[in-house]
């Protein structure tokens, strides 16, 4: 079917004419490397892409501050390419030589989130800075401008290759409930979202009724957040919560669980605050109350001491009344996948966008591309904790799977990183395994030849590392995205191509939303809260630049060799 997503022909015709000139001149440029392997690419380099709507073109950055310190956003330069040869070296004439084999976007840690829920503990960020956002409300609108952007570029900007797919890789929900999942899930495949919970006629969270530790955008009086230069904006929060349509997206999609998928916020082990979900009080305890370090501190290092702490809170408070809302149960693992397999949700499918059975596990393989296989794990530990392990059963199927594929590239997706994988205790949800690490998971990966990415999420920041092995056939790299509730909020795009001698090539151009980098506070439609979304990630208190990663963690060219050649 000619147009579709999956029409193959004539790619390698692509390579000439929309491949980077930057092939050449890193290979001349090779000789003088540093010895970290990296090489930026010369100015002009990106004249042969397609640039245009992404981060290679056009970058949002901060404009001047006005009082309080609050800066609007405007348009700033594109950031630069670097070629990445910690793995294999790039040799001159590559780019005249090219073959498209895959290209494909990974979205992660979109955090849809119901933020009147009184399963929350937003009181807790002046310590714990993710429990309360000040653009949370919108998170609904920023991603439907992310949908779109990824519609309207339809291609990836070196190879023109039409996006094969979209992975998301976890913590698509922020608190695993089911109206989350189902808003998550109208997000790409399309369809109408309102983005309300509890009364149908007022907003009941804390950015309406809780204490100065929040914005609140539609009262005159102070709080720690106006004291920072933010506004008073009247109606934000009954535009905020208004039906908005998705148009979904027009490629397949597949979904990798994460921490937050799974557990209470991430962090705490199911059914120990289950009851907090349809609750008729949520609590808001003022910065000075002690509770909120305790609070705080089990979050970090003791999920199990929560019961007795929030048992405490139903009988002391401080609390107000919220509108109970059957939609916010948790959903479990096995109702995560079969989710998937609902029909209303198919979108441009895959059935079960995935998944192998409704009733099967939470990891699966697919096809990217012909020739090219992605593996979904699952890296999630239930015991109560954000980071991550897997059992023994799953890392001998996914083993199985390269042995099976041996004649296939492949790309495993997770939520966790290598490092993030530290969750040494034994996993509920998979009882009497022995839990792998990170550093279990990589060595094992390297043993197969024909893996050559691992492309993850959870730290919300951008970084690329290789993973060197016996020999250059057995290393890979491992690609992290930042995420998009926090600034910078990006996606990525990944594009693999045979260079014709001897190496692949990975282009990791990010992308950012389709809504203006300047917002209007005047402007409350959904697009204009799409640009609200992101300028006030920004100016968040807790906004941490580090989450940009470095400039080498970006746009890149991964080079590494080819090992099936």
């Amino acid at each position: 079917m000619s147009g579709s997503p999956h029409d193959h022909r004539s790619r390698a015709g692509f390579s000439r004419r929309t491949f980077l000139a930057a092939g050449a001149a890193a290979g001349a440029m090779a000789a003088g490397a540093s010895a970290s392997g990296l090489v930026r690419a010369e100015p002009g380099a990106l004249q042969s892409a397609n640039a245009a709507g992404t981060t290679l073109a056009q970058v949002a950055v901060p404009g001047r501050a006005r009082k309080g310190g609050y800066r609007k956003l405007t348009q700033g330069r594109g950031w630069p390419l670097y070629v990445r040869q910690e793995l294999a070296p790039a040799h001159s004439g590559r780019d005249a030589k090219r073959t498209a084999l895959a290209s494909f976007v990974q979205l992660t840690d979109i955090h849809v989130t119901d933020v009147q829920s009184p399963a929350r503990f937003e009181y807790v960020h002046p310590i714990q800075g993710p429990a309360y956002r000040p653009q949370e409300a919108l998170g609904t609108q920023g991603a439907v401008a992310l949908v779109k952007r990824i519609n309207a570029l339809a291609v990836g900007p070196f190879t023109g290759r039409r996006f094969d797919c979209v992975v998301s890789t976890g913590d698509n929900t922020d608190n695993h409930e089911l109206i989350e999942l189902t808003w998550f899930q109208r997000l790409l495949s399309g369809g109408e979202i309102t983005p309300n919970t509890g009364a149908r006629d007022r907003f009941e969270g804390v950015q309406a009724q809780g204490s100065d530790l929040y914005w609140r955008p539609e009262l005159a009086s102070r709080d720690i957040y106006k004291d920072r230069g933010f506004v008073q904006i009247p109606g934000y929060l009954r535009a905020a919560m208004r039906t908005h349509r998705s148009p979904g997206l027009n490629t397949p999609w597949y979904a990798v669980f994460g921490n937050h998928d799974d557990q209470f916020l991430g962090t705490v082990p199911n059914g120990v605050l289950d009851w907090m979900y349809l609750s008729g009080v949520k609590f808001d305890l003022p910065g000075t109350d002690p509770a909120i370090s305790q609070i705080a501190g089990a979050m970090a290092s003791n999920p199990s001491a929560l019961g007795p702490l929030l048992g405490q809170l139903r009988v002391t408070g401080p609390s107000f009344p919220v509108t109970p809302d059957a939609r916010r149960r948790p959903f479990s693992p096995q109702e995560f996948v079969r989710r998937h397999f609902d029909p209303a949700i198919t979108g441009p499918g895959p059935v079960g966008h995935g998944f192998s059975d409704p009733n099967g596990p939470t990891w699966y393989t697919f096809t990217i591309a012909p020739g090219v296989r992605g593996i979904a794990m699952n890296t999630c530990n239930s015991l109560g904790i954000a980071d991550g392990s897997m059992g023994e059963k799953q890392l001998r199927w996914i083993e199985r799977q390269l042995v099976r594929y041996r004649d296939e590239l492949v790309l495993v997706f997770s939520h966790h990183t290598s490092g993030t994988m530290t969750a040494a205790l034994p996993n509920p949800e998979t009882p009497g395994e022995r839990q792998y690490l990170g550093d279990d998971l990589v060595a094992a990966l390297k043993r197969h030849p024909n893996l050559i990415a691992w492309v993850n999420g959870h730290t919300h920041k951008n970084q690329m590392i290789a993973h060197r092995g016996a020999d250059p056939k057995h290393s890979f790299w491992e690609i992290n995205t930042a995420s998009h509730i926090d600034f910078p909020q990006l996606a990525r795009i990944l594009e693999i191509t045979d260079n014709g001698d001897g190496t692949l090539s990975i282009f990791t151009p990010l992308i950012e939303a389709d809504s203006a980098y300047t917002a209007d506070e005047d402007d409350l439609s959904a697009a204009g809260l799409a640009s609200l979304y992101r300028e006030l990630s920004y100016n968040d208190l807790h906004y941490d630049a580090e989450l940009l990663g470095k400039a080498t963690d970006r746009n890149c060219e991964l080079l590494l060799t080819h090992p099936l050649r």
